[in-house]
This record gives structure tokens, C-alpha cells and sequence, in this order.
């Protein structure tokens, strides 16, 4: 059984949830989406191993299926509606506000208010949105007035906490200054560590508010079960990425190759070794890996009882910054995809 749990931040202080959380989207956002029962059993296997009193967080999105719709949140609408008593045995953060007509992001008050409407709509009467984030920062609106629209909609019951993503610490700061952040959704992994990445997660750690790390894995690069490109199936997201090019991904690969040897002197694999690094750079951090397998699941899970010492973290560091990470996380096509500090 999983150990290691964490208090959630803002006005979720009372939610315990595992160590490392559970990202959904690739059981739908995919050309060929993951079978129901497998998906079920990959969610099952998670909550079964935590302590009792302890949630586990689920994060979805509006838009996390092949044509950017709610295929998503209604798998797990079919999830909750077989299996009713893990309703309160999950915590669901979902992101929305994403606008498909023009491609980015809509914090407007009309289009938050019908975004938080859809989701709920989407996952069903047997789970309420326990935290709904825009997905991106509209910088067509001032973060002050967004945050006052999802304090609006937030009290009329649409949702119970409300959480950023994709901002900057000043963002983060400002947004919290009109109501307790409770989640701030970014990317962070041994592949993923910029300048402003720190500053988000200090800010996060003074203030109380839990950073969803997304990708702590790289896309799957740092689990160590991929060697080349070509085995990403047509249509996968990654082969738009940069960072997954042949000659970069060579380069990357060497780099995967000297964590797992130090993982092996751990005795853990080095996705748990990398999930390990991320919750490392702050008690608030909680990553968010995917999985569409219940063996998968648990490996992740297991990796938020992972001790690291300042010394193991640092050698992880080291290793990275020795040979340096080749391509970026965008595609260089679109603000959503690029992951714009807002």
C-alpha cells in the first residue's frame, strides 16, 4: 500500500491525497482511444492502494479527446456511474476555458461560465468538479478579473476550488491575492525546468497552493521503455514535438540511459526515479503522471514513497545539466501547445 500522502493547498487544506496524483488524458486524447474496462481498472488500481481517508486526485479537462471535446470527462462519468462509491474516494480537477473555434484561450464571463457548466454537465450527477482550472491565462483580461468570475461561479456551487494553469509566479500571486489558489497546473520534469518553473513553485510554496506537475515523465521519454520515434503510433501529439525529433531524441535517450543507471543503484525503475525528482523540489509538488494501465498506475504511485537526499536529487540535476536536453516542450504552432507563461 501507498504511504506518502499530502494535504491539498487554497481552500482544499482538509483534502488528503496520495503523494503522486493520476493524469487521465491519454486514455482518450489519442488516435485510437483506451478500452473502458481498462481504463476503469487503471483508475481502481490507484485508489485501492491509498490509506483510508486519503483521495486520489484525477486530473481531466474539457477538452482532453480527439476533437477537443468532453470525451474525457465522460469516461469518467461512465467510470462513476459503475462504480458510484469511488465518487468520494477521488478528487477531480478539471481544466476548461479552452475555446476550439478560436484555438485558445476564452476567460471571458460568458465563455467561463459555460465551460463550467459543460463539465459538470459532462462528468454526471454521481461527481461534482472538485477543482476547475482555465487551462491557459487569457491575457485579454486582467488575471484580477478572471479570478473574480470563478469566485462568482465558484459560490453559485458550480465547482468547490479553483485552480490556475500555465501561469507565471506574478500571475499566481496576483490571482491569489483575490481568492486562495488551490491548484496551479505546470509542466515540471528532469526535461522541463525552466527559470520560471522555480519561481511558480516557490511562489506556490509560500502561499499554500498545491503545484500539479504535469509530464513528470517527459511524454513517456524518461520511463525508459522508448527507443525511437518511430514508435509513436500516427497521429500521436509527440511527433510534433521538437524534443521527439531523431537526432534530439538520440541525444535525449543517452540521458535517460545514465538516470536509469543511477536508478538501478536505488532499486527503483527510473520513471519512479524521475517522479521522485519532481515532488523533491517541493513538499507542495504533486505530480500528476499519466496511465491507462493498472501496473503502470501502481509503479508511479510507488514512486511517491521514494526517499531521494539532497544529494540523489542533485545528482539527477547533474546528470541533466552535464548534457543539456535537446529540443523544447512546443511544436512552435500554437500558444496551447507552446505552454506560454500567462
Amino acid at each position: 500500500m501507498v504511504q506518502k500522502t499530502t494535504k491539498l493547498g487554497g481552500t482544499a487544506s482538509d483534502v488528503v491525497v496520495s503523494r503522486v496524483a493520476h493524469g487521465l488524458m491519454l486514455m482518450t486524447w489519442k488516435p485510437t482511444p483506451v478500452p473502458d474496462e481498462q481504463c476503469f481498472e487503471a483508475i481502481k488500481a490507484g485508489v485501492d492502494a491509498l490509506p483510508a481517508g486519503t483521495k486520489m486526485l484525477l486530473n481531466s479537462a474539457e477538452f482532453y479527446g480527439p476533437t477537443r471535446g468532453t470525451t474525457n470527462l465522460e469516461l469518467l462519468a461512465r467510470f462513476y456511474e459503475k462504480y458510484p462509491d469511488y465518487a468520494d474516494k477521488t478528487f477531480v480537477v478539471v481544466k476548461g476555458g479552452f475555446n476550439a473555434a478560436t484555438f485558445g484561450p476564452d476567460s471571458s464571463p460568458e465563455f467561463l461560465r459555460s465551460s463550467a457548466d459543460n463539465c459538470q454537465r459532462a462528468l454526471g450527477p454521481r461527481k461534482k468538479v472538485d477543482v476547475y482550472e482555465p487551462a491557459r491565462v487569457d491575457k485579454r483580461f486582467s488575471i484580477e478579473d478572471t479570478m473574480k468570475v470563478l469566485v462568482e461561479l465558484k459560490n453559485e456551487g458550480k465547482f468547490d476550488h479553483i485552480g490556475l494553469s500555465e501561469c507565471s509566479a506574478e500571475t499566481l500571486r496576483r490571482a491569489n491575492a483575490i481568492h486562495p489558489v488551490t491548484t496551479v497546473e505546470i509542466e515540471v520534469s528532469a526535461f522541463s525546468y525552466e527559470e520560471e518553473t522555480a519561481k511558480v513553485i516557490a511562489a506556490a510554496t509560500e502561499l499554500g497552493s498545491t503545484i500539479l506537475a504535469y509530464s513528470p515523465l517527459g511524454r513517456g521519454l524518461l520511463t525508459g521503455t522508448v527507443a525511437s520515434v518511430s514508435e509513436f503510433p500516427e497521429g500521436d501529439m509527440r511527433h510534433r514535438f521538437s524534443r521527439y525529433k531523431d537526432e534530439n531524441m538520440k541525444h535525449n535517450l543517452m540521458i535517460v540511459d545514465e538516470l536509469k543507471t543511477f536508478a538501478a543503484t536505488k532499486g527503483i525503475t527510473v520513471g519512479q526515479l524521475c517522479i521522485a525528482w519532481v515532488a523533491a523540489q517541493s513538499p507542495v509538488v504533486v505530480p500528476i503522471p499519466g496511465s491507462s494501465k493498472a501496473s503502470r498506475t501502481l509503479e508511479n504511485l510507488e514512486a511517491g514513497d521514494v526517499e531521494l537526499s539532497a544529494a540523489d536529487v542533485q545528482k539527477v540535476t547533474d546528470i541533466i545539466a552535464k548534457h543539456g536536453v535537446k529540443g523544447d516542450r512546443g511544436d512552435g504552432r500554437s500558444a496551447d501547445e507552446l505552454h506560454q507563461w500567462g
